[in-house]
């Protein structure tokens, strides 16, 4: 059986901590950000991690 692949969208988009969690960085911090409040983008600055059912199969496509 051969070894399965990384996917490599989920690679570049997800890591995980040293206790297994899945974190991200928040959408929408790339352009039209003059249009966006002060506030707004400064809560995009902070990461945030996933749960559940989507964290396990995020895991998987990582071949973790």
């Amino acid at each position: 059986m051969p070894k399965q692949k990384t996917h490599s969208g989920v690679k570049k988009r997800f890591s995980t901590t040293g206790t297994g969690k899945v974190k991200f960085a928040r959408p929408n911090k790339g352009h039209f950000l003059t249009k966006k409040s002060r506030g707004r983008k400064r809560k995009l600055r902070k990461g945030s991690y996933i749960a559940g059912k989507n964290a396990s199969n995020i895991k998987a496509m990582l071949g973790e």
